[in-house]
């Protein structure tokens, strides 16, 4: 089992920064892809960035293309999500997700975080 805790999360106002931290106790870090994803209320669960055990970025979303960096540090068993120049449409609540490869499908990940809440004021 691999437990998932996430922080970071908060109000801010458009054009400022973030950064979400998910530290993950239990399995060996290095063996998982890891990825965060975000929900907009009345949306679906959507893939924001992902990095492969190797520490290779796969993926960022377009939305995000730019202005989010998914960064992963073994030694202190955390991911971490550098989020700039902060829109409204990013509003959601994060989470950090662990799999055995790196995918985008909410599905193919079996470890969650409880996430952690980001709320971008106009």
């Amino acid at each position: 089992q691999v437990q998932l805790v996430e922080s970071g999360g908060g109000l801010v106002q458009a054009g400022d920064s973030l950064r979400l931290s998910c530290t993950a106790s239990g399995r060996t870090f290095s063996n998982y892809a890891k990825a965060w994803f975000r929900q907009a209320p009345g949306k679906e669960r959507e893939c924001v960035a992902v990095i492969s055990r190797a520490g290779i970025i796969t993926y960022y979303a377009d939305s995000v293309k730019g202005r989010f960096t998914i960064s992963s540090n073994n030694a202190e068993n955390t991911v971490y999500l550098q989020m700039n120049t902060l829109k409204p449409e990013d509003t959601g609540i994060y989470y950090c997700a662990f799999a055995l490869l790196p995918r985008v499908t909410p599905t193919e990940y079996a470890y969650w975080g409880q996430g952690t809440q980001v709320t971008v004021s106009s």
